[in-house]
C-alpha cells in the first residue's frame, strides 16, 4: 500500500506538470472504485485551472475555485503523468487531460478513490479525525507522551493509528521503534518522555529520508514520475526478519501483530 511517503513523492512528482493547468477533458473507464466517482466530476472541473495540490494524511486534495477532488491511492493505486495520446493500459481508470499532458490514475485493486468535495475539506468525514502530520510542528513528544498515558495497546499499533499521527505505516513503525530502540509489543502506556523524544525525532527522521530518496518500493508503487522509491535499500529490520541486526548481529525476530508484520531485535530493543 502507497504510504506517507509515497504519496508524498506522488504529489511532488506531478504538481509541476498540471498545477495552473486548465483540465480541458475528464475520462472515466470505470466509475466503481472503492466508492463511485461522482456523475458530476467531469463537469465540475472540465475547463477549470488547478489551482494547487496538497496532501493530508494519504489523501491528494486538488484545489479548483469550486472545491477540491480528493484521491486516495488504496492498496495498489498510482499517478503518473503520461501523454495524453498515449492508449490506456488495463486497470487505467481514470485520466485529467491538460492538453498534451494528461494526469492518469492506475489501479489493479481499485480500492482508491476520486471523491468532490465542497467547502473546507478538512472537515469532511474521511479528514476530520486524522491525527497530526508527523513532520510538522504539532507532531511533538508531549504530545505523544500524552496520547500514549493509559494506553495498554502495543507501541507499534498505537503509532500506526492515524487517530494519533497520520502516515506512520507499517514498513516505517518497524524501522522507527528499532531506531527508538523500543519493542513493538511494548504496551504504549509505558514510554517515557524520553521514549517519546526518541520516537517522534526517529519518525520524523525515517519519513523525510523515505520523501528525500522517492518512496518505498515493495510491490506496486510507482512515482508520479513514473520511477520507482528507492528507501528499500536502506530498511534495517523490515523484511529482514532471521537476518542479523545492524546493531548486534543477532538473528532479527519476525512476528504477526494486528495481520501485519513485525520484526525486531530482541536485544537492542526493549
Amino acid at each position: 500500500m502507497p504510504e506517507l511517503p509515497e504519496v508524498e513523492t506522488t504529489l511532488r512528482g506531478i504538481s509541476p506538470h498540471i498545477v495552473k493547468h486548465t483540465v480541458k477533458q475528464v475520462i472515466i473507464r470505470r466509475p466503481n472504485l472503492r466508492w463511485p466517482i461522482p456523475t458530476e466530476l467531469p463537469n465540475l472541473i472540465t475547463e477549470q485551472r488547478l489551482l494547487n495540490i496538497t496532501r493530508r494524511g494519504k489523501y491528494l486534495l486538488f484545489e479548483f475555485a469550486k472545491g477540491h477532488a480528493m484521491i486516495h491511492l488504496g492498496m495498489s493505486g498510482n499517478l503518473r503523468i503520461v501523454e495524453a495520446s498515449a492508449p490506456p493500459n488495463s486497470h487505467d481508470h481514470f485520466d485529467w487531460v491538460f492538453g498534451k499532458l494528461a494526469l492518469r490514475y492506475h489501479d489493479p485493486r481499485r480500492f482508491g478513490c476520486l471523491l468532490w468535495i465542497e467547502g473546507n475539506p478538512e472537515e469532511h468525514s474521511l479528514l476530520n479525525k486524522l491525527g497530526p502530520e508527523p513532520l510538522t510542528d504539532t507532531f511533538t513528544a508531549e504530545y505523544l507522551f500524552e496520547r500514549s498515558r493509559k494506553r495498554s495497546q502495543a507501541v507499534k499499533q498505537f503509532i500506526m493509528d492515524s487517530h494519533i499521527v497520520v502516515g506512520v505505516g507499517n514498513i516505517y513503525a518497524n524501522e522507527s521503534l528499532f531506531m527508538s530502540r523500543i519493542k513493538p509489543i511494548r504496551k504504549a502506556g509505558t514510554l517515557t518522555r524520553k521514549n517519546c523524544e526518541d520516537l517522534v525525532s526517529d519518525i520524523k527522521v525515517i519519513l523525510q529520508r523515505s520523501i528525500d530518496q522517492g518512496g518505498t518500493t515493495l510491490r506496486d508503487f510507482v512515482g508520479g514520475d513514473g520511477k520507482p522509491g528507492y528507501f528499500k535499500q536502506q530498511l534495517l529490520v523490515y523484511g529482514r526478519g532471521g537476518e542479523a541486526c545492524t546493531n548486534c548481529d543477532k538473528a532479527l525476530k519476525e512476528v504477526r501483530m494486528g495481520d501485519r508484520t513485525t520484526v525486531y531485535c530482541v536485544d537492542c530493543q526493549k
